[in-house]
This record gives C-alpha cells, structure tokens and sequence, in this order.
C-alpha cells in the first residue's frame, strides 16, 4: 500500500473510477513532464496504482540521446516512421498495463494535432480505459525560458551539454513543432486546460471522484523553481513527554539561532553565486512553518527579527501523538505491551498504540500541507519533529509506506530540496555552531519573550524536569500541576523575572539536552 491509501480492493482500483489515462498535450518546454510527475507522485500517495509513460523515455530507450532537433519536426519524413514506431510501443505498453490491472496511466508527450488525440481516444475507448487531456498552454516568455532552463538542468538529452547550446538546441526543437500544433477545441471531450502553470485553468466535461482529484491537485500546482528546506525543531526542556508540550531549552535555542544564521548566509551566498541570467531576479522569499507545538515554533520564532520572513503556524504539523506509550523507554513500551510491540515491529508505518498515531494517520493528516506546499511559490523552511519530515520527505521523493519509518533525518542537519521536472535534488547541510562563548541559559528568557504565549521564566523550568533534578531547588515553582496550565507571560513580568536566571545555571546541563533513551516518535 502507498503512505496515504485509504482503503485496498480486490482489483487494486480505488474510488470506483475504473482504468483513467491522462493525456498530456502542448508544446514543449510548457511544463507537461513536471505536472505529470507531480501528478504521478501526488496519486501514489493516496494509493492510487500510477504510472507515467514518457514518449522520451521510450525514445531514448530505443534510439538513444544523440538526435539533432530536426529529428521531432512533422516535416522530416525521414524519421517519421521511426517516430510513430516509438508512439505506438510507448502507447501499447500503457494498454498492457492498464490490463494487468492499473488504474491511472498518463502519457507523457507533446500529442499537438486533432488527429493523434482522435487515435488515442478510439484505441482507449476500446479497452474501456476513461480518458482526460490535460494541455498545458503558456505564454508567458518568462516561464517558458524558465522551463527550458529546468530542462536543460535534468533532461537526460543535455548531460554534458554547454548551457548555452542545451538551450539553442531546446527552442529550435519548440520552433519545429509550433507550426503543427492545434489547441483542444472539441467540448465533447474530457480535458483540462493549465494557462501558463497555474496562472488560470479550464476545464471541460469532467466527471467523477477522482478526476474532480485531479482537477483540485492541478488548481494547486505551479511549477516555478522554489527550494524546499527541513529542519528539525531544538530540543526542549522536557524530551520525556508529548503532553508537557515543553518549551526550547538553552541547548534547543542555541541551535535554532546556528539554524536561522546559516540558513541566511546559505541564501545570501547562492544568490551571489547564481548564473549571470538569473542575477536580474528578485530573489525568491522565505517563508517558515512549523507547529502549533512550543519547541518547534520556538525555534522559528528566531526568524521572526527579519521582517521580510514570514513565520506560520501550522496545527496539522504537529508530531505523532504517542497515546499511552508517552514518557515511556522502548524497553517499558516493549515489557508492557508486548503484543502491541510485535504488531508494531510487523508494520511501524500502520500499527497505531493505544490513543496513539501512526504515521498512516499523520500521512492523511498533512494532505493539507502537502497541497498547500505544491501552491506555496516563496521559498519554504519547515521546522517540525523528525517523524512529520518524514512523511513529507516521503511524499516528495515517491517513497513506500515501507521506507518512511526507517528514514533517518539526522540533527543538526538543513535538507535543502530543488523540485525538478525529471527529479528532486537534495543537499544536506551540516549547520556549524557559530555561537560558541554565548551564555544561552542568560538569553532564553528574552527569546521567549519573542516568541509569545509561553512561560518565559527560570521560575518554571523546574516544572520540567524529573521530580529528582528539582526537589530542594530554590525558586522551584509548585504550583502548577501541568506545564499546559502555566500562564502566558506578559514582556513586562518576563523582565520581571528575568534576574532569576542568575541563581540558575546549575541547571545547563539538565536543560541543555534531550533525553534519546525515552520514546521518540
């Protein structure tokens, strides 16, 4: 099963909607690769049996990369044979598949004149396959050369390529067809129109639960180059339980300032180093999300001293409520419910604890973001526990439900991800401590401050620890039963009771670090 199906069926076919083809059209350099494998990616995850079968692909495979432009023009008889021969095997092999039991096929190729789109909807008609076009249309010059960059980058015809040839070689290959090419004008088909990636869509006699899907993916989707980062929240005062809902400490604070100042120097020093055709630009905006939850809005609240960075929270973003099993060790979870344990160890991505999540629950729960984020055109830096990168990391890269638990999403660690028509490209940053010599234990109180809403006082750090650490302490504050009921701080009582953090440092190493041998979702 994929990370968000709902639900399996004997013939592998969900939503009673039977076999689709999707059946891209337009001009090259117009985006149809990146929606199709958006697309793809997008309806695997809801456990719909999705493959892409790319025209280019069976061209490559057949006669290799070492083509000239002319060989795609409609006028050049001399491949024609040789191009209808790599349609048909590319079209008879997405028939098989939809035989042996597939259920969304989509075809990936320019299919510019009426009569190719008649040929494809008779021959899909008689396998009973329903069928959708989805043109692509653009005229905007800016995307387009857009595009043609984002090609040249990841298109396996162009490795080794000059840019400046990549690109010449690519716009005669778009002049060859422009001449041939005709719009969908027949409203007793099924199509969709993309004008320009999102600036506006069309769409026509379309029927059915998982074609509307489809049409709502699109209506979100843009394809304007972006940069996708991740990065995991500071450690909070209280790693042991997901109820405290524990703010940053010392240590947690400390990494989120290394965090904010080297993901600024990183985009200020690629946008130096950044191709002369690009330096024009405006560079793009960066905006974070994080949870509702202290410890990671916490840590992006160190953002919020730039102005131009909008920081949002995101309720859906919260790490895997973990039920009964919270402030527990591995080893007490396995010794008190072995049987739940072993189903867990059976399937770690479906087995949910007692009052628990699994990460098939906060799969289905961050569908939300997953579409909001294809919208998002600004640059975005998500700060969340390690298991909600998971799944979005999961989503981005196409993975199984199998391999999302057992990824590894180290600390300390900026993941930074480029969305490309042919594939995702991911750096990992180490993020350095440029912070050394700084007393955080002295600064969390006005870092709180900034960010709002939580307790900002030494008086309350007791509270998070184990009752061992604090009994006998001096100031230690009793009176609150649950660190949830403590009330929100005002900047006047912050400054207030600021000075106490002086009597304090005895407690850096207790605050300074999470606790890894208790259970971390």
């Amino acid at each position: 099963m994929f990370p968000g199906q709902l639900y399996k069926t004997e013939s592998g076919r969900l939503f009673h909607a039977g076999a689709i083809a999707i059946i891209f059209v337009g001009l090259p350099a117009r985006g149809k690769t990146h929606v199709s494998r958006s697309l793809s990616r997008y309806l695997r995850w809801l456990g719909v049996q999705t493959a892409v079968f790319s025209l280019g692909n069976y061209r490559r495979q057949i006669i290799g990369v070492e083509v000239t432009n002319d060989f795609f023009s409609p006028t050049n008889k001399d491949t024609a044979d040789l191009r209808l021969k790599i349609a048909n095997a590319c079209l008879d092999d997405m028939i098989r598949w939809f035989a042996a039991g597939g259920q969304c096929g989509i075809l990936d190729g320019s299919n510019t004149t009426e009569e190719r789109r008649r040929e494809l909807v008779e021959r899909f008609k008689s396998v009973d396959v329903h069928y959708m076009f989805i043109e692509s249309i653009c005229d905007n010059p800016t995307i387009i050369d857009s595009n043609i960059r984002s090609v040249k980058v990841s298109s396996p015809d162009y490795v080794g390529w000059k840019d400046t040839d990549a690109v010449q070689d690519f716009k005669r290959r778009i002049e060859n067809h422009v001449p041939f090419y005709a719009t969908i004008v027949d409203k007793s088909l099924s199509w969709v129109k993309l004008i320009n990636v999102g600036e506006k869509i069309i769409v026509n006699n379309v029927h059915g639960f998982l074609q509307s899907k489809i049409v709502y993916y699109l209506m979100n989707l843009h394809i304007s180059p972006r940069k996708i980062y991740f990065a995991r929240n500071g450690v909070s005062l209280n790693e042991h339980s997901y109820r405290a809902d524990a703010p940053l400490s010392p240590a947690g604070h400390k990494y989120a300032e290394n965090l904010k100042n080297f993901v600024l120097k990183l985009r200020e020093n690629q946008t130096l180093l950044s191709p002369a055709h690009t330096t024009t630009e405006a560079p793009r905006p960066l905006t974070v999300w994080t949870s509702a939850r202290k410890r990671s809005f916490q840590t992006a609240a160190h953002f919020l001293d730039h102005e131009e960075i909008i920081v949002r929270q995101r309720s859906v973003l919260g790490e895997r409520n973990p039920g009964v099993c919270d402030q527990m060790t591995p080893q007490e979870i396995e010794k008190k419910y072995p049987d739940e344990s072993l189903r867990a160890k059976n399937d770690p991505y479906r087995h949910r604890f007692p009052r628990a999540e699994s990460y098939y629950d906060l799969a289905n729960r961050l569908e939300k973001v997953i579409l909001e984020l294809e919208r998002e055109k600004n640059d975005v830096l998500i700060i969340a526990h390690e298991s909600v990168i998971k799944c979005l990391y999961g989503y981005l890269f196409g993975l199984s439900e199998r391999s999302i638990p057992s990824l590894e999403i180290p600390e300390n660690v900026l993941l930074e991800l480029v969305p490309r028509a042919y594939a995702t490209e991911e750096t990992r940053h180490v993020i350095p401590d440029t912070l050394v010599g700084i007393n955080w234990q002295q600064q969390t109180a006005n870092l709180l401050s900034l960010a709002g809403k939580v307790p900002a006082s030494p008086m309350f750090m007791d509270h998070y620890l184990p009752d061992d650490k604090r009994k006998g302490r001096p100031g230690s504050n009793t009176a609150f039963s649950t660190p949830s009921s403590s009330p929100s701080l005002s900047s006047t009582a912050v400054s207030e009771m600021s000075p106490g953090i002086q009597h304090r440092g005895d407690l850096a190493d207790d605050l300074g670090h999470g606790s890894e041998g208790y259970f971390r979702l």
